[in-house]
């Protein structure tokens, strides 16, 4: 039954209904349905609308379809047009004329605008915790390589020596960001709309603050159009989420390059690879490429909610029922991302010996060299041509700075002296990089410690 076929002296032809219908989406929320239904028959109660008995039954009823739809002894009408429709129609059926008087003082618009701000809050719970886990991952190998030296990077050439723990802790602070993000979205959409009604309110004396503070939320929205019509909340959700697939991709992308014998930085678990059909010694990083592609999915989810909401007028407008697939398919491709990075990241082996091979062969210490040269009393600007000529003389010469003669040294400046090999080697070139937030060991931990707090 349509819950507005009064109007119509004919059925919706088939092929029509199957488009118009959401119920294949939206049955997923049929327990904050139902926890909102619970929420404002209680409410009607309250306030008189309806009566005591009315409402226990209301109560009774929906609580009886709630643990039969969990035991599975009850299961979802593909046909009905969406679950708003079947929960009513399954209640009516059970306890008779009461179940029709739920919905009074309420319209789907607010029904829906409820059920979905309920339920992407209940869902990003366990979101927080997996971000919060990866979070953790990363501590404990930062804390375990916080000494071990590895090059940093621009423009994917060798730049600076840092270590590995600091180069991990980087993504911490990503991540870090997620989870505020996420809590500052779910703040937002925890405002209850139900009393909005279709876009007008009601003319029942209803008691929305009420219904709000049974559900858990923190107010209730200022304005009927806008309380229909909003999907913000959808949207900010979306953008963190695409901000999560963008650390992700990029972490993704790194462990990938890390992974090749070009750099062979890590080694990932067997449990978390896979093989070639042909070649015998592939070991490919697929769950990392599987993550990176997928943000993309998660990017188009973003851009669909973004391109609905773009041009509607208020208020509803069946539009917005295009927010459901969107936002619930970004949401799961994030979590199923998750549930695979962080326990391959947890286990993969750290090749930190090669990590120093590399650091050592890329003239990586030249900014420190210029710096003992400022140490001096050499202004940075001839410093840094000074060690730039020494580069490129250690390139003609197939060595590095650390092997280049103290007398090569001293041809291009006599401010050089033996200990330029202590000045430059990698140990202390890391660790006097004490400043706030750069990598020296000690730094790392002290992060580690920070963020181990934060969480």
């Amino acid at each position: 039954m349509k819950l507005w076929a009064g109007r119509f002296r004919k059925e919706l032809d088939q092929k029509t209904n199957d488009f118009n219908s959401s119920i294949s989406f939206d049955s997923r929320m049929a327990a904050e349905d139902i926890a909102g239904s619970m929420a404002h028959a209680a409410m009607l109660s309250k306030q008189g609308i309806i009566s005591t008995n009315d409402a226990q039954a209301i109560r009774n009823g929906l609580a009886d379809i709630l643990g039969d739809l969990e035991t599975g002894k009850l299961t979802v009408d593909i046909n009905s047009e969406d679950i708003h429709t079947f929960i009513e129609g399954e209640l009516t059926s059970r306890i008779g004329d009461a179940g029709k008087r739920l919905h009074t003082g309420r319209s789907r618009n607010d029904q829906v605008a409820l059920d979905i701000r309920l339920y992407l809050k209940n869902i990003s719970a366990p979101l927080r915790q997996q971000l919060t886990e990866i979070v953790l991952v990363l501590c404990n190998k930062a804390e375990a390589y916080a000494d071990a030296v590895m090059p940093g990077y621009t423009h994917m050439q060798r730049a600076q020596p840092i270590t590995f723990g600091h180069h991990l802790m980087a993504y911490a602070e990503m991540f870090i960001r997620d989870i505020g993000r996420l809590d500052d979205a779910v703040k937002r959409m925890n405002v209850s709309p139900l009393g909005s009604g279709a876009l007008a309110s009601t003319t029942y004396p209803l008691d929305r603050q009420a219904v709000a503070e049974t559900l858990g939320m923190s107010g209730i929205t200022n304005n009927s159009l806008d309380g229909v019509s909003d999907r913000d909340f959808a949207v900010e959700l979306a953008c963190a989420l695409s901000l999560i697939m963008v650390h992700l991709s990029r972490f993704s992308e790194e462990i990938i390059l890390w992974c090749s014998w070009e750099f062979k930085f890590v080694e990932l678990d067997d449990a978390f690879s896979t093989g070639s059909s042909i070649m015998p010694q592939k070991k490919n990083p697929d769950i990392a490429e599987l993550v990176r592609g997928k943000s993309g999915r998660v990017f188009g989810d973003l851009m669909t909610l973004l391109t609905v909401m773009k041009g509607l007028p208020l208020a509803y407008n069946k539009d917005m029922q295009e927010d459901k697939e969107a936002i619930f398919d970004a949401f799961d491709t994030v979590r199923m991302c998750l549930t695979a990075f962080i326990p391959m990241v947890d286990t993969m082996r750290i090749l930190t010996e090669n990590m120093r091979k590399a650091a050592a062969s890329g003239f990586i210490n030249a900014t420190d060299c210029a710096d003992y040269l400022v140490g001096k009393g050499l202004p940075f600007r001839d410093a840094y041509k000074v060690t730039g000529a020494l580069v490129a003389i250690c390139i003609d010469k197939g060595v590095t700075l650390e092997t280049l003669p103290i007398d090569e040294y001293k041809t291009v400046c006599e401010l050089f002296d033996l200990d330029i090999y202590d000045a430059i080697s990698l140990d202390r070139c890391v660790a006097l990089r004490r400043v706030y937030g750069g990598p020296a060991p000690e730094n790392v931990r002290a992060q580690v410690k920070r963020v181990r707090e934060l969480l």
